[in-house]
């Protein structure tokens, strides 16, 4: 099916690994995964053309990954499969469904070079451990720097306390990624861990989001589990998209990111992705935002109501959307 807006390219650099998924009574599971993975997987399951900048090894989780992404038409990048082992992530999935996660990480991507007369993607996203851990770190920072004047900058914080030391010493990392990012997306979990907050408000997280948006950003969106999502652009819009109290949630894993490219496919889908567009996107009026905000928990949806991170297809959305 294919998939509306202009034509281009998502570039996403980031973590891909395998999830060993743990379930009570049940042997471990491998789940190729890793978040800004999921979200190049649910960018080209809804037809969006999606190169994976990633740090893998040639080894069988390897190609486990490769031969997951192959199947949904991720490419990878030259030199992404050049790491030693290929990452891990133990996801533990509890009996209220959601899962915890311990790493066993090694990131250090190639720098995603552009063949001469290619043209520079519309889209870059990346998130999560990726932007935070090095030394890859300094290779993502140097991607969204590189391709701002042609691309829209997405990103996700995804917040690992297991990884990301002192929320101190990372709120100071994410808050230099913020302002260099276009579309930001986060949990409120992600801001109370950052911020060393718990019962957040909505007063509270709208104070924090307005902080982030004086950085730069033109919308941040932030998920709240049952409560829905919140949304606060630039322009002034502010906005509360409720939950869907009628979906059966099989588990949470991936559900962020297919959350994040569903934000990302509808911005492509609204002529709001490429740098020469950035004017438009800081522009967004509210019946705008609310569709792409409703888009992405439509795929969310999809996503939390079967197990593992398995985002719909556009012709999945399409079916569902049409059921509802």
């Amino acid at each position: 099916m294919t998939a509306p807006g202009r034509e281009g390219t998502a570039l996403v650099i980031g973590e891909a690994l395998v999830d060993v998924v743990i379930r009570r009574d049940e042997d471990p599971v491998d789940i190729p995964g890793g978040s800004p993975a999921n979200v190049a997987l649910g960018l080209a399951r809804l037809g969006r053309d999606a190169e994976l900048d990633c740090w893998i090894a040639d080894d069988d989780r390897g190609h486990a990954i490769r031969e997951h992404l192959d199947a949904s038409g991720v490419r990878l990048t030259p030199g992404s499969e050049g790491a030693e082992r290929t990452s891990t992530a133990q996801a533990t999935i509890g009996a209220d469904r959601a899962a915890t996660y311990f790493f066993d990480l090694d990131w250090n991507p190639p720098y995603p070079r552009r063949e001469e007369g290619t043209t520079p993607p519309v889209l870059v996203h990346t998130g999560s451990i990726a932007a935070i851990l090095e030394p890859g770190a300094q290779t993502v920072a140097k991607v969204l720097d590189d391709f701002r004047a042609t691309s829209t900058i997405c990103y996700d914080p995804n917040a690992r306390p297991q990884l990301m030391g002192e929320p101190a010493d990372a709120r100071a990392k994410v808050e230099s990624l913020i302002a260099r990012a276009d579309l930001v997306k986060c949990s409120d979990e992600d801001i109370a861990w950052l911020y060393s907050r718990e019962d957040l408000t909505t007063e509270d997280l709208e104070a924090i989001l307005g902080d982030w948006l004086d950085k730069g950003p033109a919308v941040v969106v932030v998920t709240r589990g049952k409560e829905g999502a919140l949304a606060l652009t630039s322009s002034g819009v502010r906005m509360r998209v409720p939950a869907d109290p009628s979906v059966v949630v099989a588990d949470t894993v991936g559900a962020g990111d297919s959350f994040m490219g569903g934000l990302e496919d509808a911005l492509w889908t609204e002529e709001l992705v490429g740098a020469d567009r950035r004017e438009a996107l800081h522009a967004i009026d509210p019946e705008t935002l609310e569709r792409v905000v409703r888009h992405a928990a439509a795929i969310a949806d999809i996503t939390v109501s079967r197990a593992g991170a398995n985002p719909p297809t556009r012709a999945e959305l399409t079916g569902s959307l049409e059921r509802d």
